[in-house]
Formats: structure tokens, C-alpha cells, sequence
């Protein structure tokens, strides 16, 4: 396979397959540059339970939701974009591990299934399960079940099962 197509206007336009999430866009998705798009699939598609809702093969680029119980009741399943590293959007120098200085918290119902994928995928956690407060407000803290884990290119990754609110 030679390099992805380099004009960012043919790059966007290139043939794909799939559609638009069901559901719609979420209002903010992020997108990760990745230095192979085949292995950056099989550990958000494999492991994690994402599944491509539409892809340009040719750009090296998909477009992930949560499988079909990735979201809490009522809201977008999350969503995340791929593409292989072109250039076209990077601001600096690039060095594994990307993403240096954050992490994206992606809510689910359940830890379990994604714990489970990874174990399955023999692939390692950053840090494992714990329950976490976070104040929300004055007297108010958001309870959260989470634990970190890299990607392939060591975007850090904070998945959150809800524990509710309470005072604090």
C-alpha cells in the first residue's frame, strides 16, 4: 500500500464506506493522528468495543462510535476520529507518547466490557479501576468509577462509569 493521498481536498473526498452515526454527531470529537491506522483500529475496534461507522480507506481515516451501549441513557454513544499521520494537521513535532498533557474522559455505563477487551487483548492499563470525587460544586462532588489506559500511540485514554452525586 503506498502513503495516504497527500491533497487534503482529494484526501476528504475520497471514496469511504459506511454512514454518519444513527444518532448524529456529538458536539465536540476528537481527532487523533496515529501512526498506523490498521493497528490504531484493532485496539479501538478490538479491545475497546468501537466500531467504524464510516471509514476513506484511501485517506487512512475512520470515523469510531461505542458500540451500541457505549453512551449513558439518552445521550450520543462516543465518538472518536482516526487518521494516519499526513502532516496536514500536526502543529509541531510529533513524539510517541502523543497527546502529552491530556486525557480524554469517555463515558460509558459500564467499565466492565472495556476491562474485560482489554484483558482479553493481553493489553496493559496505565491505571487500574478506582471510584473518584471530583468537586462540581460548593457542597457537591460527581462520583465516577475510572481507570487510564494508552493507545497504541499513547494517547491517554479515561474511561468513567457514573457513581452519581453527593454532598461534600
Amino acid at each position: 500500500m503506498t502513503g495516504p493521498i497527500a491533497d487534503p481536498t482529494a484526501r476528504a473526498a475520497s471514496a469511504g464506506s459506511g454512514a454518519p452515526p444513527a444518532e448524529g454527531f456529538a458536539l465536540l470529537v476528537p481527532e487523533l493522528s496515529v501512526s498506523e491506522i490498521g493497528e490504531s483500529l484493532r485496539f479501538w475496534c478490538g479491545a475497546l468495543g468501537f466500531a467504524v461507522a464510516y471509514d476513506r480507506p484511501a485517506a487512512r481515516f475512520a470515523f469510531l462510535a461505542l458500540g451500541p451501549e457505549g453512551g449513558p441513557e439518552g445521550t450520543l454513544r462516543p465518538q472518536v476520529m482516526l487518521c494516519e499521520r499526513n502532516g496536514g494537521w500536526e502543529t509541531g513535532g510529533m513524539a510517541r507518547p502523543f497527546g502529552r498533557g491530556i486525557n480524554l474522559q469517555i463515558a460509558v455505563p459500564r467499565l466492565a466490557p472495556l476491562l474485560e477487551g482489554l484483558a482479553a487483548a493481553g493489553w496493559p492499563l496505565y491505571r487500574p479501576p478506582a471510584e473518584a470525587w471530583y468537586r462540581t460544586g460548593p457542597r457537591r462532588l460527581g462520583g465516577q468509577r475510572e481507570f487510564l489506559v494508552q493507545d497504541p500511540d499513547g494517547y491517554l485514554l479515561r474511561f468513567a462509569e457514573d457513581l452519581g452525586e453527593r454532598e461534600g
